[in-house]
């Protein structure tokens, strides 16, 4: 797995290709029930380059005996550039290409991979769109129709309709190794049905045939069954027939070997009594001649026992010495595991001491943020307390203008009652007061226009601070989504440091292993060479082979704990920076929502302000109006009523505007939102 790992990154620098931590995270020790090893991208956006890359991998591979690739999102490049990796494997057996939206290209290239590769036994093919282009399908048949290998075949959801099913019956009669096919959930239809009827009837190795969701005819899906349990059938009596010629043949040979058998010992037993005869005359006439050659060699082996002797005790002398020496050797060798020993509990010390000054950093990190998230909640606070003091101010004048209103009204009653009693006075003043009603009325035509193309020009600046606010919002969210992702290249830059440190401490921690078992090997060169006389040695050094194994088992169990370790940290650093910057955007969000407020309370009180002189303008030179009429009349009488039912009508002309600018003002707009 360590080797393909390495592979994948080594092609991935070659080509200038993105690695992507989350192909990098599922290439990790994962086997199946039976103990094979499988390669599981489901779920993962996978690009074309890591495809193309994962093709180049995958070519000369002999560890992975299924992929995995369901839900990946696989382009046409990437899928073509993996699968033609695939086509000079030689060990994946299951291929799973679910939910991938594989098109014409892919079709192709699954095509070819069915004409290439010799191995492929399941193809898992579920809910992609192989059967809209029918050029691309057709290839796909033709390679199904030569393929050798492949026993289980899955084109679930594949849009599959009558014309694809014509070229599946081509396919289904060439073939002679698919045994499970399943078409669920497609468009074949009346013709597609036929179509595989016809392609079954002459085919003799299918067994499983699914298509539920065809819209076929309930005749034609019988006759299919029937098709699949006469193969059924078929090979069961092929089997019973394969299983019957194994034994018999077993039989022959078992017969053919007992013959032989019996031939054999019938020839040795004819030559152990031609040998048993020759051996009885020979030995007759060399018993003499031994008796004779037996005195001389007695005594020449009595003088080589006498060299041999001299020589046992000079090689006796030679053992002790090499034994003394490979005492010290291994007195040697075991203070060099001693030495070992202590350096790396001190470099373990001192990967926990680092630890421990991480850990303290992050608590002190998590401290001051906590002081700053205390702080900007005590600003909320003291925004919202403004908040509240303001509309307390804006509900303040809303009463200002009632009783405002309320006066204007009494001081209308006042100057009806007024005109009342000087009705009898105005009968002779009427033509001259028609002349001046008439050029009032000129008048206030005009005030009224020139104060609704203010308000018009009012609505419009509005509209455009509304503008500009809603740029500074789109501003302040890009910046936020650069700031975020400045802080996830910093964590991936993290993590490739504590990755590389990692694979450093391995590496040394390999080389060490290394020396130590050169020492292991020469030590048992020289035990081996002396075997007869250093039996004892032999026991010491196995004593020792057994300690460096649980040596090199607790430099597992402490490699193993310190990983974990580390991931754990790595895992909770990463847990707090997201708390954090979750923490960070929500903060700044209420604190743009604030901004936003602020600046639309301090408009609402230029607006007040702006209103509260216009109103007072407008009281001013109403009261002028007002007592120039009351002059006038008093001058002037005559025809009080109609001047008394223009005034009524001018009152109640005000105080619609009035009511009308106060409504439609932007007060009435922003009220409920506060």
């Amino acid at each position: 797995m360590e080797e393909f790992r390495r592979s994948y990154l080594r092609l991935c620098k070659e080509g200038g290709v993105d690695t992507q931590e989350s192909v990098l995270a599922q290439l990790q020790d994962t086997r199946t029930a039976t103990g094979s090893w499988r390669l599981d991208l489901s779920g993962q956006s996978v690009s074309a380059d890591t495809c193309g890359v994962l093709g180049r991998a995958l070519q000369n591979d002999t560890l992975f005996t299924e992929v995995i690739l369901s839900d990946c999102m696989l382009s046409e490049e990437g899928a073509k550039l993996l699968l033609n990796g695939l086509c000079s494997n030689t060990t994946v057996k299951v291929l799973d290409l679910k939910g991938n939206n594989m098109r014409g290209t892919g079709a192709e290239a699954l095509g070819h991979l069915l004409v290439r590769n010799k191995m492929l036994c399941r193809l898992v093919l579920e809910w992609n769109a192989l059967g809209m282009w029918e050029e691309g399908f057709a290839v796909f048949c033709e390679g199904l129709a030569s393929n050798t290998s492949l026993t289980q075949l899955d084109l679930r959801n594949n849009q599959i309709n009558h014309q694809g099913a014509a070229e599946l019956c081509v396919a289904l009669k060439r073939n002679s190794t698919l045994q499970e096919l399943d078409v669920r959930w497609n468009n074949m239809g009346l013709l597609g049905g036929r179509s595989l009827l016809e392609g079954v009837q002459q085919n003799r190795t299918l067994l499983k045939l699914e298509m539920a969701g065809n819209n076929i005819p309930s005749d034609t899906l019988r006759a299919i069954e029937q098709s699949m349990n006469h193969n059924a059938d078929r090979q069961s009596t092929l089997r019973e027939s394969r299983s019957r010629t194994q034994v018999l043949s077993k039989e022959i040979q078992l017969l053919k070997e007992e013959k032989g058998r019996q031939f054999l010992s019938l020839m040795e037993t004819i030559d152990r009594q031609k040998d048993e005869m020759g051996r009885s005359s020979r030995n007759s006439s060399m018993r003499l001649g031994q008796l004779q050659e037996a005195l001389n060699e007695q005594k020449s082996s009595v003088n080589s026992l006498t060299a041999k002797l001299q020589m046992t005790e000079a090689a006796l002398a030679l053992s002790e010495q090499k034994a003394h020496d490979l005492g010290e050797l291994l007195t040697r060798v075991k203070m060099e595991k001693n030495e070992l020993r202590d350096r790396q509990s001190r470099e373990i010390k001192k990967e926990q001491e680092d630890s421990a000054l991480r850990e303290a950093k992050l608590l002190k990190e998590v401290n001051s943020l906590s002081e700053k998230n205390l702080q900007l909640k005590n600003k909320l606070e003291e925004s919202e307390r403004r908040c509240k003091t303001q509309q307390d101010q804006i509900f303040e004048l809303k009463q200002e203008l009632t009783n405002t209103t309320a006066e204007l009204k009494l001081r209308l009653a006042q100057t009806e009652e007024r005109l009342d009693m000087e009705k009898r006075r105005s009968k002779q003043a009427l033509e001259d007061m028609d002349c001046l009603r008439q050029k009032e009325v000129d008048h206030l035509t005009r005030h009224q226009e020139e104060s609704e193309r203010a308000l018009q020009e009012r609505i419009l600046k509005l509209e455009g601070q509304r503008i500009q606010l809603e740029e500074e919002v789109s501003r302040t969210k890009a910046s936020l989504v650069t700031e975020r992702a400045q802080a996830e290249e910093e964590l991936g830059k993290v993590r490739a440091q504590v990755r590389l440190e990692e694979q450093q401490h391995l590496t040394s921690l390999e080389e060490k292993l290394r020396a130590v078992r050169q020492s292991r090997d020469e030590s048992q060169n020289h035990c081996t060479q002396q075997k007869q006389t250093l039996a004892e040695l032999h026991g010491r050094v196995g004593q020792q082979s057994i300690e460096m194994d649980s040596l090199r088992r607790r430099i597992e169990e402490l490699q193993q704990d310190l990983a974990g370790k580390e991931q754990e940290k790595v895992s909770e650093v990463t847990r707090v920076r997201v708390e954090l910057q979750e923490q960070i955007g929500h903060l700044q969000a209420e604190r743009t929502a604030q901004g936003g407020l602020k600046e639309k309370i301090a408009a609402l009180e230029r607006e007040m302000k702006v209103l509260s002189t216009t109103h007072r303008e407008a009281l001013l030179d109403k009261e002028s109006e007002i007592s120039s009429l009351l002059e006038r009349l008093r001058i002037r009488e005559g025809e009080i009523q109609r001047i008394r039912e223009d005034e009524a009508q001018r009152a109640s002309f005000l105080q619609n505007a009035i009511l009308t600018y106060v409504q439609g003002s932007p007060l009435a707009h922003f009220s409920p939102k506060k």
